[in-house]
């Protein structure tokens, strides 16, 4: 520990997404005692991000490094508490790297949505993990901390109000203002892929368990959302919620990791509300036709090219205009086994798919880097890693706000 240098470092500082991650820890920590830096290949473009941030006197250190170069990443992972990575899509250039901070037992946090990679990793390193103490917490993004740490969050009021945790627990995306970031799509792209080619992928897409420590678990929970629903609940049609596999399978892991804590017949789903009415049923068919469109042409090389088109590329983002930096609300209606009910509402203040993310993704790092750990090592998920004091941290400085509204 003496060795190290830095408490966090941001990889793939120069890219989207992690710019902005750098932008939020220059903003909160930079005259804190936070030792924090930034990795990433290129000096030229390391120097381009200090000047985003302002950093005029070059006070962030950097160190150069690329994600395939065992030598080098090796090294920089031990000089470090925490690695921050945004380099995807992580099954193309995550792996070394999960594997070397396991095995130096260096805490490592990213943003990816990407399931069967992360099973893969979980199989592959969690055991190494919990040797060195080396603390791995996937889907640190938008996908999935809203979804889990709302979630542990009413579970934490049920207990309180109740002296039970809720049974069924249900996510609706009310309002959003944003873009997706090219390395999103990249990587949703990439399992499509996957996908087509290996029949154990598949297995694990359409599993809803697949994350969960024991992937044959038998839930109550099926496949998610996939077609055009009308919630009484809501009073509006829904469609589904593009990032439903994953958030879904992530909070599941949570309940499972902390010893089933909301219950071994817990369900959880998410779906996005679109409206009531004709208007509301043709936005929801609309949508549910452009996610099964863009799948589809994903399993050619014809279609991702002609995706390419349209969507961002990797590295790239959508514009971002500080006065208007986006939002979103997300809606938890649940209810007990004594059908006692309640809903809580999650607000984010900046846009989901790079804004409201890089403040989660860092405050996380910064989290596993400076807080009294709730774990030892091993693959855990934000909620069940980091609980109550992430809470703090993403209503004190990611504006998130987490609040009961009905009972």
């Amino acid at each position: 520990m003496a060795k190290q240098k830095f408490d966090v470092l941001v990889l793939g500082a120069t890219g989207f997404t992690g710019k902005w991650v750098a932008k939020h820890l220059y903003d909160h920590y930079a005259d804190t005692k936070l030792r924090w830096g930034l990795a990433g290949r290129s000096e030229g473009k390391l120097t381009q991000v200090r000047e985003f941030l302002g950093d005029d006197n070059n006070l962030i250190e950097s160190i150069i490094v690329d994600s395939n170069d065992e030598t080098a990443l090796s090294a920089m992972v031990l000089q470090t508490k925490v690695v921050i990575t945004t380099v995807g899509p992580y099954a193309y250039y995550g792996s070394l790297l999960v594997r070397l901070c396991a095995e130096a037992g260096t805490h490592y946090v990213d943003l990816t949505g990407e399931v069967p990679w992360m099973r893969e990793m979980i199989d592959a390193h969690h055991i190494t993990a919990e040797q060195s103490g080396a603390k791995i917490v996937h889907s640190c993004g938008f996908d999935s901390i809203p979804s889990d740490m709302g979630v542990y969050f009413m579970q934490q009021q049920a207990l309180e109000t109740y002296a039970k945790p809720m049974r069924n627990i249900r996510f609706s995306l009310t309002k959003a203002k944003g873009g997706i970031s090219g390395g999103t799509f990249a990587s949703m792209i990439n399992i499509v892929k996957q996908a087509v080619r290996d029949k154990r992928v598949r297995k694990v897409l359409f599993n809803p368990y697949s994350l969960n420590p024991d992937p044959s678990f038998k839930g109550r929970d099926k496949r998610d959302q996939q077609g055009v629903v009308y919630s009484k609940e809501l009073g509006k049609w829904t469609a589904p919620f593009l990032m439903a596999g994953v958030n879904t399978r992530i909070v599941r892991r949570s309940n499972a990791l902390m010893g089933f804590a909301y219950g071994q017949d817990f369900s959880y789903t998410e779906t996005m509300p679109t409206g009531s009415g004709a208007s509301g049923y043709l936005m929801a068919k609309a949508i549910s036709s452009a996610v099964k469109s863009i799948a589809f042409m994903s399993i050619t090389a014809l279609g991702r090219t002609v995706l390419g088109v349209f969507l961002p590329s990797q590295g790239e983002g959508p514009n971002v205009d500080p006065e208007s930096p986006g939002f979103y609300a997300i809606q938890f209606n649940g209810e007990t086994a004594l059908n006692e009910r309640m809903v809580v509402t999650v607000d984010g203040d900046a846009d989901p798919g790079y804004g409201s993310t890089s403040k989660m993704l860092a405050e996380a790092g910064v989290c596993l880097a400076l807080d009294r750990s709730r774990v030892k090592g091993g693959f855990w998920t934000p909620s069940s890693a980091m609980g109550d004091a992430l809470l703090a941290r993403l209503e004190e400085k990611a504006g998130l706000t987490f609040k009961v509204s009905r009972r």
